[in-house]
C-alpha cells in the first residue's frame, strides 16, 4: 500500500503526522510526505522520504500581510474573546491560500505516485481536494481540541474556484479521523473521532548531558513552540528575557526550549538557565517540575504524557481550547495574555509546584493517554481504507 501524506510547512503540523507515517512504513508500506519546499528539509530530518508540492511559502511572512477578512470579522465570530474568530478566519486564509498554491504540486504528485490512501493535517486542505478529484480514500489527522471551523470557511471561500475546476460539489469528508486527545478532553464535535496515541517526534534534537546528572532543585522548561517566537511582539526578546528574569527569583533551575538561530538574538540570560536552545521534549519534560507553554497540540501533549503539569498563556487559534481543556481538567494553570505579566506566570509556576493537585491530574490524563491506541493499532483501519496490506 502506498500512503501520501500532506501537511502545511509548519513544524506543529508536519510532526504530529510523523509517527504514523512510521507505523506504516514498520507495517512494510510505502510512505511519502510532500509539503512546501522550506519544510521538505525539517521531514527529511525525521528520516522520511519527502518531496516539495511547490515554493516556499512562511506562515509568519504571509500572515502579517494579511488584511481582515473582507474587511470585517466575520458575523459568528463577533465577541468572542481576543477577537479570537477574526484571527482564526484570517489564519484559515493564509492556509487555504498555501494550499492552493500547493494543489497543482499534489496532484502532480499523485497522478505520477499513485497512493492508494492520502493522509493530511487537518489545515492542509490541498491533500483532501486531491483525493477527491481522484477518487482516493483520505484521513484527516485533527490535532488540538479545537473545531476551528473558521479555518473550513476560510477554505470554502479561498477555495471555491479550485472546487469549480477540479468538478468537486463542496469539500470531501474525510473516511476516517485521528484524533489523539484524550476522550477527557475532547469537544463535542470529536465524538466520532478514533483515537490515536499521542507519540512526540523530535526530529534530529540531541539529548543534552545535564538531563542525566542528579539536581537538588525544582526544574522549571519555558517553551514558547516553534511559531511563536518568530510572529510578532510575543515572541519579543524582551518580554521572555523579563519573564526568565522573575522566574529565577523561583530558586529553580530553568531550561529554555527555542529554536537555536532564536536564542542567539536575545541578551545574556541568568546563570540559573540550564540550557536555552532546542531540545526534544519528550525527553527533557520528564526530567521538570513544571512547564511554561503555549498551548499548542504538540507541547501541551507531550507534557501530559511526561504527567507535567503545565502554566498555559496560549496566543493563538486553537491554543486557546486547547488550554481550557487542560485547566478544566486541573492539569494546568491558565493565563491570558492580556493578564500573562512575567509576575503571574512566575505565580503560576509557584502554584503547580506547590499545589500536589495539578499533577495529580495530569498523572490523570497520562493514565487515559497510556490507554489510547498507539500509532502501530492503526495500521490496520488504514489498510482496509486503502485497500490491502503488504
Amino acid at each position: 500500500m502506498r500512503v501520501l501524506f500532506t501537511t502545511a510547512p509548519l513544524a506543529g503540523h508536519l510532526l504530529p503526522l510523523v509517527p504514523v507515517a512510521w507505523a506504516l512504513r514498520a507495517a512494510g508500506h510505502d510512505v511519502l510526505l510532500t509539503t512546501r519546499q522550506n519544510a521538505v528539509p525539517m521531514a527529511l530530518r525525521s528520516g522520511l522520504p519527502a518531496v516539495s508540492c511547490g515554493p516556499a511559502a512562511e506562515f509568519t511572512d504571509l500572515v502579517d500581510g494579511e488584511p481582515p477578512p473582507d474587511g470585517a470579522t466575520p458575523p459568528d465570530t463577533v465577541g468572542m474573546p481576543h477577537d479570537r474568530g477574526g484571527q482564526r478566519y484570517a489564519h484559515g486564509r493564509v492556509l487555504a491560500r498555501m494550499a492552493g498554491g500547493s494543489l497543482a504540486g499534489i496532484g502532480r504528485l499523485a497522478r505520477a505516485w499513485r497512493p492508494d490512501l492520502i493522509v493530511s493535517e487537518r489545515a492542509e486542505s490541498a491533500g483532501p481536494l486531491t483525493a477527491a478529484a481522484l477518487g482516493i480514500p483520505w484521513v484527516r489527522y485533527h490535532w488540538s481540541v479545537s473545531e476551528l471551523r473558521e479555518y473550513r470557511d476560510a477554505a470554502d471561500v479561498e477555495l471555491a474556484p479550485e472546487l469549480d475546476r477540479l468538478g468537486i460539489p463542496g469539500p470531501p469528508e474525510p473516511a476516517l479521523v485521528l484524533d489523539p486527545w484524550p476522550a477527557g478532553l475532547r469537544a463535542a464535535h470529536a465524538v466520532g473521532h478514533h483515537g490515536v496515541r499521542h507519540v512526540a517526534a523530535n526530529g534530529d534534537a540531541p539529548l543534552p548531558d545535564w538531563l542525566f546528572e542528579p539536581r537538588d532543585r525544582p526544574r522549571i522548561c519555558v517553551t514558547l513552540g516553534t511559531l511563536l517566537p518568530r510572529y510578532g511582539a510575543t515572541g519579543a526578546p524582551g518580554r521572555i528575557t523579563a519573564l526568565i528574569d522573575e522566574l529565577t527569583l523561583l530558586d529553580a533551575d530553568l531550561v529554555v526550549a527555542v529554536d537555536d538561530d532564536v536564542v542567539v538574538g536575545w541578551p545574556s540570560l541568568p546563570s540559573s538557565v540550564r540550557h536555552a536552545g532546542r531540545l526534544p521534549l519528550a525527553d527533557v519534560l520528564p526530567a521538570c517540575d513544571a512547564v511554561v507553554t503555549h498551548g499548542g497540540q504538540g507541547t501541551a501533549l507531550t507534557a501530559v504524557a511526561a504527567c507535567l503539569p503545565q502554566v498555559v498563556v496560549p496566543h493563538l487559534d486553537d491554543q486557546f481550547d486547547n488550554a481550557e481543556a487542560l485547566s478544566a481538567a486541573g492539569a494546568a494553570v491558565l493565563i491570558p495574555p492580556s493578564d500573562a505579566t512575567p509576575a503571574a506566570v512566575s505565580a503560576g509556576c509557584a502554584e503547580l509546584l506547590g499545589n500536589p493537585a495539578y499533577a495529580k491530574a495530569t498523572d490523570r490524563l497520562a493514565d487515559d493517554m497510556a490507554l489510547m491506541p498507539a500509532p502501530a493499532d492503526a495500521v490496520a483501519l488504514l489498510e482496509r481504507l486503502g485497500g490491502g496490506t503488504r
